[in-house]
């Protein structure tokens, strides 16, 4: 055991964050933190480093076991590159290689004894390097900040220009080359791409030594993870497995504590309802037996009622108007900024209800053409046009859209001039804004908030067409979750950008990846790009015929993909028919058949046994034919 958690209990103020939590963490294991925002888990993050004090609880770590950690935010002004800050984590080897530089140097001037010496430390010395992987140094930093989504030619640049999400990608660089017994990382995947995190994820399965994670990010989760910890109302719970056996087994959890205590509470009011039955008698022999019960019934010691987690945030998204089928078209769409080509003439269609997800590496202009069909921003060349009764709602993941300086109220009442303030309120309190929370400044709120009170605005915005800009940033699971279920039950069209794959995999019919300038087109979601992935950018590289120079399938493909599409729709559309058809001939025999047993009871027909005989015939067919029918529907829903 690398790392044991006893009974950690914190709280600040009043408020408490953390109650006897326990937990610990065998070597090799990866293990995931997980919890509402707000639980305590970067919390407890730092009182596992020390950062904070628990108010009661232990952290024991195995003897002579080093440490790492990587927090959410980094902000540091260092004067290094790139390359050097992360060289600096191998310091020892660093100087030890200017140490055996040095002694090369001095060789020069020794003979004898004093060389013979000399050169025994240099041996001693060389076979430590080698031992430290000293050779591989300089490789192994280089294709840690590649994997991170570093180029070679930003390796030069200074840390101080770096934006904040790239200062934390160096700081994981610098953490991930030291090699820690066991690393902490507080959501390591918010600042990279798909590309990135699945490195990340090849890197921490290969990982020679126990790691902890604090993430939302579910599909990263399922990849890496062994062990997770619930962190819920509190109090921590832990199951093996990934995030999905994590996910099942708690569901399963909070159903039977549920059912346990739904069951306790039937009992006890029917034990409580017999007792006063038996007092009612007012008999010595009744009271005696009503009293043993009472006794019995103090006994039994009663369940607490299962709480909830107040996360859920209640989200509806629905078109005012329906659009026409052509929802969007895009021709020879190019941008640039200064000799940095990020696409060029890319063209692509959406149809009504198709629910299209853009994906790519960092940089390669997801944001920017989100932004070109908004018009925030110019294209250099090329066009786009709207269908006939598009209306969009836009989601930007920097907030840009919302006004800093107004409260959440005013943020709401100037874009929805008609809504009541009643109203408001209550949009406000569905996505978990109550009280005198409704008066906070948006320049108050965090991330997470922010990215609340854009869903709300945007499930105000009534639009057809939902323009989505990293969608599930700062969002919790359970309000991601929440997310995916909107955006499958909305009938209108989405277009999105994210980096979430679990959310991608779960919303996108179809998938858009815009890597070398180009789009490659897989109409499925994100494990179907998966698994045609390889092939489909072998053949564009190629300049297979099959591929389009905008990267998408050619005619051909794109017709027998569109065929294939068409004839799914019209099985389930044919099913959908022979299970009315079925059920409305179920429906006419069940009326039948009561009919027939209403005729029964008749007088005239008990003493007509003739009639009586017709009735039993046909009531024997019918009840044999509704059991064909029973099973007929069974296997027709189950297809």
């Amino acid at each position: 055991m690398i790392l044991d958690c006893q009974h950690i209990t914190k709280s600040f103020g009043t408020d408490a964050v953390l109650k006897q939590v326990s937990f610990h963490v065998e070597e090799y294991e990866k293990v995931a933190i997980v919890g509402i925002n707000g639980a305590g888990k970067s919390t407890l993050l730092k009182i596992i480093m020390g950062e904070l004090a628990p108010d009661e609880g232990l952290v024991t770590f195995a003897k002579d076991r080093t440490i790492g950690y990587l927090a959410q935010h980094q902000d540091f002004e260092g004067r290094r590159t790139i390359y050097e800050e992360v060289m600096e984590a191998k310091r020892d080897i660093v100087d030890m290689e200017a140490q055996i530089r040095s002694m090369e140097e001095e060789m020069r001037a020794f003979s004898g004894e004093e060389l013979d010496a000399l050169m025994e430390r240099y041996h001693r010395l060389l076979d430590t390097f080698a031992a430290k992987d000293g050779y591989s140094c300089a490789s192994e930093v280089s294709g840690v900040l590649k994997g991170l989504g570093f180029a070679e030619e930003d390796f030069g640049k200074c840390c101080a220009q770096l934006s904040g999400g790239q200062k934390t990608r160096v700081c994981l660089a610098r953490l991930l080359v030291t090699r820690p017994d066991l690393i902490l990382l507080d959501e390591p995947t918010n600042h990279l791409d798909i590309e990135s995190i699945r490195w990340l994820e090849t890197f921490l399965l290969n990982y020679k030594g126990a790691v902890i994670l604090v993430s939302h990010d579910r599909y990263f989760m399922d990849k890496v993870v062994t062990k997770v910890v619930e962190i819920s109302l509190h109090r921590s719970a832990v199951y093996a497995g990934n995030y999905s056996a994590y996910a099942e087994k708690a569901a399963k959890v909070r159903e039977e504590r549920l059912r346990a205590w739904y069951n306790q509470q039937r009992e006890i009011h029917r034990q409580e309802e017999v007792i006063e039955k038996l007092k009612s008698f007012n008999r010595e022999k009744s009271i005696r037996r009503a009293e043993s019960r009472e006794k019995m019934l103090s006994k039994v010691e009663v369940l607490e009622k299962p709480q909830e987690e107040k996360s859920e945030m209640n989200l509806t998204l629905a078109p005012s108007v329906v659009s026409g089928n052509d929802v969007l078209t895009v021709e020879n769409l190019s941008k640039a900024y200064g000799a940095n080509t990020l696409f060029r003439e890319i063209s692509f269609e959406v149809k009504r209800g198709e629910r299209v997800a853009l994906i790519g590496a960092n940089g390669t202009g997801k944001t920017t053409i989100l932004k070109i069909l908004n018009r925030v921003v110019k294209a250099d060349a090329g066009t786009f046009r709207l269908g006939s009764n598009v209306k969009i709602g836009y989601y930007d993941q920097e907030q840009q859209e919302l006004h800093m300086e107004k409260t959440l109220m005013k943020e709401i009442a100037d874009d929805y001039p008609s809504l009541t303030q009643t109203r408001i309120r209550s949009v406000l309190a569905a996505f978990l804004f109550t009280e005198d929370d409704v008066f906070k400044r948006v320049g108050d709120l965090s991330g997470g908030e922010r990215g609340r009170l854009s869903l709300a605005k945007l499930m105000l915005s009534e639009a057809n067409l939902l323009i989505l800009d990293e969608p599930t940033n700062h969002l919790d699971i359970p309000s991601r979750e929440i997310l995916e279920s909107a955006l499958n039950r909305y009938e209108g069209t989405v277009l999105f950008v994210s980096h979430d794959r679990y959310f991608i995999n779960r919303t996108a019919t179809r998938i858009l990846n815009l890597t070398n300038r180009c789009l490659l087109n897989y109409i499925g979601n994100y494990d179907y790009y998966m698994e045609k992935r390889e092939a489909m950018e072998a053949a564009y590289l190629s300049g297979d015929s099959e591929v389009t120079e905008q990267g998408g399938t050619d005619d051909s493909a794109g017709k027998a993909d569109w065929k294939a599409r068409k004839e799914e729709q019209a099985r389930q559309r044919k099913l959908r028919n022979r299970i009315a058809e079925t059920e409305e001939e179920i429906t006419d025999l069940e009326e039948r058949l009561a009919q027939i047993e209403a005729e029964y009871a008749k007088p005239e027909v008990a003493t007509n046994s003739a009639r009586l005989g017709e009735l039993h015939r046909e009531s024997t067919e019918l009840t044999d034919r509704l059991e064909e029918l029973y099973k007929k529907w069974e296997e027709l829903s189950d297809s």
